[in-house]
């Protein structure tokens, strides 16, 4: 079969549904694409630094299609199907929810990640929120088959959509190879390039509201109060969006310095593995997720992880990291400095988390995908 997969959101934009699209792309490298042609849709005006999208196709040995048009653009509504038509596709496999709603010249199946809007609607402005709310609703509708990336996600399909369980397909997320412990050497030369502290526990992620930043903020200035965690900074790595600055308002109220917190940014993907395997432990108290990526990388380079026993983290993690309310700063408080204080306790933490970490591969979920496709044509 002819399949389209609409690799559009993969740019800078779109740092985690990019990053499921290249895993996607890597697990048809690793696994071959069943003796189905893929081509892949692309919007060459799109910027991504993270990802080399030709590199991948190319590793996969698919077809990439550009499209001259961009997921926010209205265009698409029209421009999508009439190249769909153009190239015989059987089966479009839409990454977002802002796709094509009218007619296609072939069934669909669109990817959910999660349903934040719907379970902390206080975060988005009314306007917003009912735009998500109509395009979620008419994706739902004119997909033939739904691929959730998550146990959690499928059921909130269903809790918040009444989304019958058996249109949803589940194709859990991996982690590529790279995530692995790091030499001391690459770890020290990475501390040095961004100028890190010798001890570091870490968090990487955005600082959107549902991360939970200000809650580890305080949490860290309650760890901060013993000494075993004086001599350690807690590292916050990951993409800052300006309209959140609750977190750093919060740290620098409470006279938390650059001594105390090491706020870096974005970080390469490259340079992901080292400062994993640099921390002595990775803090991640989301109150939700989809799946959550960052803490299954962190085990995969052997490091201990503390993280909420919410959503999708849930059968992320597993019994291989120490799990907290997220919503109760002093138990994640606890639960950080249980890891610093025991050396056994990291060790031990850290190998199970290698394990679990080896049940996640892209190359799996590319291998699920396959079958969602031929499910959703087998109807």
């Amino acid at each position: 079969m002819r399949i389209a997969i609409d690799a559009r959101p993969c740019t800078d934009h779109f740092p985690g549904i990019a990053r499921y699209i290249a895993g996607l792309l890597q697990g048809f490298a690793d696994l071959g694409t069943g003796g189905n042609e893929i081509l892949v849709l692309h919007d060459p005006r799109g910027t991504s630094t993270r990802f080399n999208l030709p590199a991948l196709t190319a590793a996969a040995e698919v077809e990439l299609v550009p499209v001259d048009a961009g997921p926010f653009s209205p265009r698409q509504q029209w421009l999508i199907p009439l190249v769909l038509h153009r190239l015989r596709v059987d089966l479009y496999h839409a990454t977002y929810y802002l796709r094509p709603y009218g007619p296609l010249p072939c069934p669909s199946v669109t990817t959910f990640y999660d349903v934040i809007p719907r379970r902390f609607p206080g975060y988005f402005p009314p306007r917003t929120r009912a735009i998500i709310e109509l395009t979620n609703r008419l994706a739902l509708r004119r997909s033939r088959r739904i691929i959730a990336i998550s146990e959690a996600t499928k059921d909130d399909l269903w809790i918040y959509y009444q989304v019958p369980q058996e249109r949803v397909s589940v194709t859990p997320l991996g982690i590529d190879a790279s995530f692995r412990p790091q030499p001391p050497e690459i770890v020290a030369d990475l501390r040095r390039r961004l100028d890190l502290p010798e001890r570091y526990i870490l968090y990487v992620g955005s600082n959107k509201p549902h991360k939970n930043l200000p809650r580890l903020v305080r949490a860290w200035k309650l760890a901060r109060e013993h000494a075993v965690a004086q001599s350690v900074a807690l590292v916050i790595a990951g993409h800052w969006d300006p309209r959140y600055p609750e977190a750093r308002e919060l740290a620098a109220s409470l006279g938390l310095g650059d001594e105390a917190i090491c706020w870096t940014g974005p970080v390469a993907e490259s340079d992901l593995p080292a400062l994993y395997s640099g921390a002595l432990a990775f803090v991640f108290p989301s109150l939700y997720e989809g799946f959550g990526l960052p803490p299954l990388e962190a085990m995969a380079c052997g490091v201990p992880v503390v993280t909420s026993y919410t959503s999708a983290m849930r059968e992320v993690a597993g019994d291989s990291a120490l799990a907290v309310d997220p919503h109760d700063y002093h138990q994640i408080a606890e639960a950080i400095l249980h890891v610093l204080r025991g050396q056994l306790v990291r060790g031990n933490l850290g190998t199970l988390g290698i394990g679990r970490s080896r049940l996640f591969t892209w190359e799996r979920t590319a291998a699920l995908t396959l079958r969602a496709y031929r499910r959703a044509l087998q109807r």
